[in-house]
C-alpha cells in the first residue's frame, strides 16, 4: 500500500469516527429543549432526524425509567401511555397526549440505525396547567389621597410562572411609594395620590398561556382647581351663565354666594336670566367633595358693560 493511499484511508477513517462519535453522544438528534406543553393538551418530542434508507432497527423512548415504547418488528408499549402516544418509526419523534402534571421530566430516546452505532438524545418537558381566574382584589374600599394606603393582590389558578403590572397602559415601577412583594403578586401603594386613581392590569403566564386581570381603582380627591367660566362684564339685558369647575373624586357638589350672601343655588351653573345693575358684584363658588370632606373657593366679579352712545 502506497504511503498516499494509506494517509488517504486514515483521514476518511478519523472522519467517519468523529461522526460516530458525535451520533453516539447523542448531539443535535433532538432538540435543546426544554419543551412546554398544557395540562390536557399534546406535545411532539420531534427529532432532527431524516429517514434513513433502512428502517431503524429499534427505536425507544424512556421516562424516569420506564420504558414508555421500544420500537422494533413490533411495538412494546407501557401499559400507563397505551392511548396516550403515537410514534413515528422514520424519524423516531414521539407524541404524548392527554398531559398531567406528572408528565414533566427528562426524557431518553435511543435509537439504533441498520448497520450503525446506536444513538442518544435527551430533552426535558415541563407540564403547565393553563391559567384561569385572574383577578386584582383591592384590600381597601374607601380610599383617600395621602391618608388611606392598599395592597393591590393579583390572584389566578394554574402554574403561574410570571405576573407583570401596568397602569394605565404603562409598565409600572417601584418607586417612594410603590413597592411589590417577592413574586411580584401584590402592589403595595402607601399611600395613595390622585395620581394613583385609574386602571390597573396584571398579566398572569406561563409558557402555555396568559390573562389578564383588570381593577379600576378609585382614589377620591380634591376638590382642586376651582374655577369659574363665565363672562366678567354684561350688558343689561344678557343672559349670563357661570359655570362652576373642579378636579374631584368623586365630583364636587357646588354652591354659590353673590357679595357674600346665601343664594341657595347648588349646582355648577348660576344662571342671570336678564342682567341688570344689581346683578354686578362678587360671584362665589364653593366646590365641596363628601369623602374627602375638603372645599376649595373661587371667586369671579361681574360687571356691567357702559353703554356706548353716539
Amino acid at each position: 500500500m502506497s504511503l498516499k493511499k494509506f494517509t488517504m484511508e486514515k483521514i476518511i477513517w478519523t472522519f467517519v469516527m468523529l461522526l460516530l462519535s458525535e451520533l453516539c453522544a447523542g448531539q443535535n438528534i433532538l432538540p435543546p429543549g426544554p419543551l412546554s406543553g398544557a395540562v390536557a393538551d399534546r406535545v411532539v418530542f420531534s427529532t432532527t432526524l431524516t429517514p434513513p434508507a433502512s428502517p431503524f432497527l429499534s427505536i425507544n423512548w424512556n421516562f424516569k425509567g420506564v420504558n414508555i415504547i421500544t420500537s422494533t418488528s413490533s411495538n412494546i408499549i407501557d401499559p400507563g401511555y397505551a392511548s396516550r402516544i403515537s410514534l413515528d418509526r422514520s424519524t423516531g419523534s414521539l407524541e404524548l397526549r392527554n398531559l398531567v402534571l406528572q408528565d414533566g421530566g427528562e426524557y431518553t430516546l435511543t435509537i439504533t440505525p441498520d448497520g450503525g452505532l446506536q444513538t442518544q438524545g435527551r430533552i426535558v418537558l415541563n407540564v403547565y396547567t393553563p391559567i384561569t381566574g385572574a383577578t386584582i382584589r383591592s384590600a381597601a374600599a374607601v380610599l383617600i389621597e395621602e391618608e388611606s394606603s392598599t395592597n393591590l393582590t393579583c390572584e389566578a389558578s394554574g402554574s403561574v410562572s410570571s405576573r407583570e403590572w401596568m397602569k394605565d397602559g404603562h409598565l409600572l415601577q417601584a418607586g417612594h411609594t410603590i413597592s411589590f412583594s417577592a413574586d411580584n403578586s401584590t402592589v403595595s401603594l402607601h399611600p395613595v395620590f390622585s395620581s394613583s386613581h385609574g386602571t390597573y392590569q396584571c398579566r398572569v403566564s406561563n409558557p402555555v398561556s396568559a390573562q389578564t386581570a383588570v381593577l379600576q381603582l378609585t382614589v377620591s380627591y380634591g376638590p382642586y382647581n376651582v374655577s369659574i367660566i363665565g363672562p366678567s362684564a354684561a350688558s343689561s339685558g344678557d343672559r349670563v351663565i357661570l359655570h362652576c369647575l373642579a378636579a374631584s373624586v368623586p365630583p364636587a357638589n357646588f354652591s354659590w354666594m353673590f357679595n357674600g350672601s346665601e343664594t341657595h343655588i347648588n349646582s355648577s351653573l348660576y344662571v342671570i336670566e336678564r342682567f341688570q345693575a344689581q346683578n354686578s358684584g362678587d360671584y362665589s363658588c364653593t366646590a365641596m367633595n363628601t369623602v374627602t370632606m375638603r372645599e376649595n373657593s373661587t371667586v369671579l366679579n361681574l360687571r356691567g358693560k357702559e353703554k356706548m352712545f353716539k
